[in-house]
């Protein structure tokens, strides 16, 4: 069940983290304006002449791109934090970067200098990536198998509400405005000023105790803790067995996870799951929905209120996939996500191509762009992270979340680049290809990607050991074996299995 102390643990995780990636990704499209002016202002008093309208782009670039790019270098930084420091303990570290970062934001307008703005986007882009990674592991290692995809969507629903406060914040009424863009970029602090207070309450992943610092006695009471009752044998036991099978390959690093034939399914499944969620075009959608809504008759004074309204979209339906996760399954909301992904952009095509010919065109596009937004918000979006955290075990998880998430953002990275150019070449038959990637991935999903609600760590390996050509009447004889040989033959079995 639910227990108070799991709920406040999630639900101060996912604020004090999760929020400010969300806050991150969109805080500076409302206050564009106004912070170019800024820029422009600051280079005129430096040099006496205005800036040159190429270098202002590359400036502004850089500033948005190298939020992602940040990102991608805190994904590397996930497997040394998370084994060295621990779950918790990486994530408190962490909030020293989003301080450091909002600190240098606020101030930058008073210090007249845009480089350091350039610099906390980077900053903060490190704190996203580890933030976006080391949340679901410790959220899916604390939470019971039954709760474990609901609680592992909750990062992504924080994400959205970040998206959302942003989003309001910077309505030009509010602090999207010349006076009040400083105090929107410094907000970001507070979250991680909150969570640096009260997550050293709460207790540690029991399974980092347990498997990888081989305290039982702390993880047991974690466990209690947690659950709100004393008997957790079961779940102890199962953390064991976990150990047991995990002590010959001791700890994979990226390199032994990338080259282990043991897991090669897990890890290609991440890949795709991510470069899918990531390469699908959601970014697009967020970048074209101001103009399609232009080009649908909306006043350009009210699209900003629209572009709410769209977070807010996203927000609800991603708190409908809590609910929904745990009775329709992961496979489901997955397919149906992409789908509904797949068949927006096609129709978006069709109707931006027709938009100056056909008149309720425009109308159209705005339902392909909400219909994408609902599809991206049950599925492709919160599942690819709860996916990483069960298909793999103890050993070889946060290696895992370091190639997820290194993917994630790359490809994060990769679109904010190459989308603009793609745009002016190929106008609104850009959305075909994220179509068929989206199709693509859709595809593999259906093949090989297992249903793993409601199982445990051990039971989603075994069916990946059978995917990864780990033969099944093996797989039989090595679990006899597991329960009927002694501990050190056990491990002979399954390692000489798994190899």
């Amino acid at each position: 069940k639910m227990t108070l102390l799991l709920t406040l643990v999630t639900l101060i995780s996912a604020f004090g983290s999760s929020f400010q990636y969300g806050y991150n990704v969109s805080v500076i499209n409302s206050p564009a304006p106004y912070m170019q002016d800024f820029y422009n202002q600051t280079y005129f008093n430096r040099s006496g002449v205005p800036m040159d309208s190429g270098f202002q782009t590359l400036l502004w670039s850089l500033t948005v791109s190298m939020y992602p790019l940040g990102g991608f270098f805190g994904s590397l930084m996930v497997w040394p934090l998370v084994n060295n420091c621990g779950r918790k303990g990486t994530l408190l570290i962490n909030n020293l970067f989003s301080i450091t970062a909002a600190i240098l934001m606020g101030t930058s307008e008073l210090a007249k200098t845009f480089e350091v703005i350039i610099l906390s986007r980077v900053i903060m882009g490190i704190y996203a990536g580890l933030a976006s990674n080391v949340v679901p592991m410790f959220l899916g290692e604390i939470s019971p198998k039954n709760l474990r995809g609901a609680i592992g969507i909750v990062p992504q629903l924080f994400i959205t509400l970040g998206i959302l406060v942003a989003q309001i914040l910077g309505l030009n009424s509010i602090l999207g405005n010349a006076k009040g863009w400083p105090v929107l970029l410094a907000l970001t602090g507070i979250p991680s000023l909150i969570q640096l207070l009260i997550l050293p309450l709460f207790p540690e992943s029991p399974r980092y105790l347990l498997i990888q610092k081989g305290t039982e006695e702390r993880a047991r009471q974690a466990l209690q803790k947690l659950r709100g009752w004393d008997d957790v044998d079961d779940e102890i036991e199962e953390m064991r067995q976990e150990d047991q099978s995990e002590k010959e390959k001791g700890h994979f690093s990226v390199l032994s996870l990338c080259t282990f034939r043991g897991l090669r399914w897990q890890l290609i499944s991440i890949v795709v799951m991510m470069m899918g969620q990531q390469l699908s075009g959601v970014n697009a959608i967020f970048y074209y929905a101001d103009r399609i809504f232009q080009s649908a008759g909306v006043d350009s004074n009210s699209v900003q209120y629209v572009t709410v309204s769209i977070g807010g979209i996203n927000v609800i339906m991603t708190l409908l996939a809590v609910f929904i996760v745990e009775s329709l399954g992961r496979r489901i909301l997955l397919l149906a996500g992409f789908g509904l992904c797949c068949v927006s952009c096609a129709v978006l095509t069709l109707a931006l191509s027709l938009q100056t010919t056909v008149s309720w065109m425009s109308y159209l596009s705005i339902v392909c762009v909400i219909v994408y937004i609902v599809g991206h918000a049950i599925g492709a979006s919160p599942i690819p992270f709860v996916m990483i955290t069960e298909m793999f075990l103890q050993s070889s998880r946060p290696a895992a979340f370091t190639v997820g998430g290194s993917v994630h953002w790359l490809c994060n990275f990769t679109v904010g680049l190459v989308f603009l150019y793609m745009e002016a070449g190929l106008g609104p038959y850009s959305f075909l290809i994220f179509c068929a990637i989206c199709l693509a991935t859709i595809v593999y999903i259906f093949f090989i990607v297992p249903e793993t609600k409601n199982k445990t760590f051990m039971e989603i390996n075994r069916i990946m050991a059978r995917r990864n050509k780990v033969d099944i009447q093996e797989d039989k004889e090595e679990l006899k074996d597991f329960q009927a040989v002694p501990d050190g033959q056990a491990e002979k079995n399954i390692s000489s299995s798994a190899l």
